[in-house]
């Protein structure tokens, strides 16, 4: 299941599955040097796990070690995209040690098995941890990322607030806003404005409307709080659930400027090390550079998605 081990994950899980199954498919000789190369310095760096087994197959990923923060086993999956960066951040905020596994998904690895396994929806971001009973969890969907992530490891509340609490409950709605609304409608604006293969007015119209519409909404939210967040008076995962679509906002067409207090709040939030940290893991993000440019040169830009989806899409029309 796991396509690279550390040095450090092979010299301390002597008991755990992932070692057991190492040692079974290993020749002695084999065995010999993995330990050899696992008790060396720098224990942070990969192994690859196939070099080993050499029976799982991968391609276009690559794994490095991100965050010499809190130890944990976490195990990042995830691309640089408005929902890949959201874990990311959180991570870096949360200043918790992960490993991280860039995923191309320009050559559809999230659809082989090996990640299958761990998302079977196909779809970035995913991540491991090592659960409290010792075993593997295997987590989907970036709100449900996050929403572990705090429970189990944010127990200060530094971008969280405590179970039962009001401001607990008001920082779900408004995940659960981004998750429903906010992404979808803004991905479909991103879709219809950059990636269909002919401009279809109606579609443009129609999802940069309902997009306006829901900065709309933050923007009335941000400007009654007088801390500047969606919720309470700190940075939460809700802003961060929502940050990296709305640095999008040029991509998809908005202009930003009727909303102030929007555009206050992404810039301000960029400002955080941990947001900017983290926003570019496990690749430099670009967003904000598409500020200041031409629609003409935003769409060239967006010519290699855009074959890649639409040969997505036919491929997915033939299943």
């Amino acid at each position: 299941m796991w396509p690279s081990l550390t040095r450090q994950t092979i010299c301390s899980r002597g008991s755990s599955r992932a070692w057991k199954q190492l040692v079974g498919a290993l020749s002695s000789s084999q065995l010999a040097a993995a330990r050899a190369h696992a008790i060396r310095p720098q224990t942070q760096t990969q192994i690859p796990y196939n070099s080993l087994l050499k029976t799982t197959t991968r391609a276009a990923s690559t794994s490095q070690p991100v965050n010499m923060g809190i130890k944990t086993d976490i195990h990042l999956y995830t691309t640089g995209t408005p929902n890949g960066i959201k874990v990311s951040i959180l991570l870096e905020e949360l200043g918790l040690e992960y490993q991280v596994t860039k995923i191309d998904i320009m050559k559809n690895v999230q659809k082989e098995q090996w990640f299958l396994d761990i998302n079977p929806n196909g779809r970035i971001p995913a991540l491991t941890d090592t659960f409290t009973d010792g075993k593997t969890i295997n987590l989907f969907e970036s709100a449900s990322i996050m929403q572990y992530l705090v429970d189990r490891y944010d127990t200060e509340h530094k971008v969280s607030y405590p179970h039962g609490s009001r401001e607990h409950y008001q920082v779900q709605n408004w995940v659960y806003w981004q998750m429903g609304g906010l992404g979808p409608m803004q991905g479909q604006a991103n879709h219809f404005s950059r990636y269909a293969p002919e401009k279809i007015q109606y579609g443009i119209d129609r999802y940069q409307n309902e997009t306006h519409r829901l900065y709309g909404v933050m923007e009335t939210q941000l400007a009654s709080n007088p801390s500047g967040y969606l919720v309470g008076d700190k940075a939460t995962i809700a802003d961060f659930a929502c940050w990296g679509w709305v640095a999008g906002y040029s991509w998809c067409g908005i202009d930003i400027e009727p909303f102030p207090h929007l555009k206050a709040w992404l810039w301000k939030l960029k400002e955080r090390p941990g947001l900017d940290k983290g926003r570019n893991v496990p690749t430099p993000h670009t967003a904000l550079d598409h500020v200041g440019k031409s629609q003409e040169e935003l769409d060239k830009m967006a010519e290699e998605s855009r074959k890649w989806i639409q040969a997505g899409m036919a491929a997915d029309a033939k299943k």
